[in-house]
């Protein structure tokens, strides 16, 4: 048996936790209206919060009430009601997210804690104490970080192990203030806890598969050294995933900050690149030797088409600079299906779902690793665990690699093709496969992305438009059955004329929004996570900047 497979036999075998006080969350729920919408990892912002309803409650270390001034620790998961997001169709019922918050509770808030603060609570079991943000607390964090090192199950939690490393105890916690979708804590630059905010029940892939991939010895991805989770009333074989341990890597540099820093001073990216193709390739292998695979044929592929066919045709009556090209690009997904109808078939594994620039970290020793398998987080669980062709991932980085291009001035179009032409390189000599045979593939799937990206452009940063906007000039000119290279060279008219109308200068910020690093205190970095932000649709999950 499996060690998920162990635990989560465990799991359905313990007792029912206590309930919460059943005036809990009624006290807290005044608070958490005006506190929730104003957190970059609210995936909901825009639309009203209508109600809410306890999954769980657990009390991770009891609060004094305020006779001793110490913190309590208190851990929930909260289910958010909300009006769905409006759509040109019929009106959609309203949905509901569970959010895992974990509150200090203090009598009152030290002045070096005023940032975290939610509120004070006027009645039920808290009532006349103050309530905050725990992971600003380094007392609080440092209490989490003790479960992670100890095991056990309180109240409806789990926390779990890699008895092999060892935790040392009294590792400093600094929170990193950059992500977005999730929060991290870095523990004595030793480790890092990347703790997921909105949740669902089922093994979050950001563990499950470095999970797999340490089981094969795959040695890209920081392997987790301890997790915990919350059971599930309703399946005890699907607990939530609340939080992975993992390495931080001390002095790594991600990509995207790699890939600017050689525009910036005018130095070639193409090894990099090349390094990238083949870590990738390296990942994709073991991940599918580790889990299984399956063969994408006609019904599938017929499918697969039509969802991009349909994202397609919202994104353009939201976005109507779109709308010129959409003939064109339906090309792309008919040509796509065609093959599938005419016997063509692929196979699919599980892939990491949104990898670009800022999801791969150099180390100081010269390699690659690759992070953050959590998928976009906008995207429904289910859907991120599903195997896919290993083309959605070569799709993410090419367009990556035009992304970076593009926000340094002036712009050079030449320096994105030969990217993109090493890292398919890369890949094929590690895998032995070259995406670039499929062209019809390829094609679909980075048309797919580029249109994803022009939707989250418009919606959020407007000045980027551009450059998605001139992707999506070249792949509606581009042959459907054409070879791909990293596709051929944007001959658009701003090759000439300049850069693009909004096109951010080199000057910008030289990590895009969603692009932390995993790299550690630097001179001229701002210490952020293992990972790049996950953007949801009203936050970031980015390839570089891009969503």
């Amino acid at each position: 048996m499996s060690e998920a497979a162990s635990t989560r036999s465990t799991a359905a075998r313990r007792a029912t936790p206590p309930a919460p006080p059943p005036a809990l969350l009624p006290s807290l729920a005044p608070l958490l209206y005006e506190w929730l919408p104003r957190q970059r990892w609210f995936a909901g912002k825009g639309r009203p919060v209508t109600g809410f309803s306890l999954v769980a409650a657990t009390e991770l270390l009891p609060s004094s009430g305020g006779v001793t001034g110490a913190p309590g620790l208190l851990h929930l998961l909260v289910s958010v009601q909300q009006p769905a997001a409006a759509t040109h169709g019929p009106p959609a019922p309203p949905v509901a997210d569970c959010y895992q918050l974990l509150l200090g509770v203090r009598s009152a808030l030290p002045p070096r804690l005023a940032p975290a603060l939610v509120g004070h609570v006027q009645e039920g079991p808290l009532e006349g104490l103050t309530v905050y943000d725990a992971l600003l607390d380094p007392r609080l964090a440092g209490l989490l970080l003790e479960r992670l090192r100890n095991t056990g199950a309180p109240g409806a939690l789990r926390f779990e192990r890699d008895p092999s490393v060892v935790i040392p105890p009294g590792l400093t916690p600094r929170p990193l203030g950059a992500e977005q979708s999730n929060s991290s804590l870095v523990y004595g630059d030793s480790f890092i806890l990347k703790v997921f905010r909105r949740v669902s029940p089922g093994s979050n892939p950001d563990l499950e598969l470095p999970l797999a991939l340490a089981r094969k010895g795959c040695e890209r991805v920081p392997a987790p050294v301890a997790w915990y989770e919350a059971d599930n009333a309703d399946d005890p074989y699907e607990p939530y995933t609340l939080g992975v341990l993992q390495p931080f890597l001390r002095g790594s540099e991600d990509g995207w900050q790699r890939a600017l820093r050689a525009l910036a001073v005018g130095n070639d990216f193409t090894a990099d690149a090349q390094a990238l193709g083949r870590a990738t390739a390296e990942v994709h292998t073991a991940l599918a030797g580790a889990l299984p695979t399956v063969m994408l044929r006609k019904q599938q592929t017929e499918a697969l088409a039509a969802a991009m066919t349909e994202r397609l045709d919202a994104a353009a009556q939201a976005v109507p600079a779109l709308v010129p090209y959409v003939p064109a690009l339906r090309t792309a997904f008919d040509a796509f299906a065609a093959r599938g109808r005419a016997g063509r078939a692929w196979p699919a594994q599980r892939v990491h779902g949104d990898l670009h620039l800022g999801q791969a970290l150099r180390v100081p020793g010269g390699e690659w690793s690759v992070i953050d398998f959590e998928g976009e987080p906008s995207r429904p669980l289910a859907e991120r665990r599903r195997p896919q062709p290993v083309v959605r991932d070569v799709a993410g980085m090419l367009r990556s690699f035009d992304y970076a291009a593009r926000s340094h001035q002036p712009w050079d179009a030449d320096w994105a093709t030969r990217c993109r032409e090493a890292f398919c390189d890369g890949y094929a000599k590690a895998s032995g496969t070259d995406p670039r045979d499929e062209p019809e593939l390829l094609r679909a799937y980075e048309t797919d992305k580029a249109v994803y990206e022009v939707l989250y452009e418009a919606r959020h940063r407007p000045d980027w438009l551009p450059v998605p906007l001139a992707a999506i000039h070249r792949l509606a000119s581009s042959s459907p059955g054409a070879r791909a290279p990293g596709h051929r060279r944007d001959t658009t008219a701003h090759r000439t004329t300049g850069p693009l109308p909004g096109t951010p200068r080199h000057s910008a910020p030289t990590r895009p929004p969603g692009t932390p690093s995993h790299s550690g205190p630097a001179p001229s970095s701002d210490t952020a996570a293992h990972r790049a932000s996950d953007p949801p649709p009203d936050t970031d999950h980015t390839p570089g900047p891009t969503p």
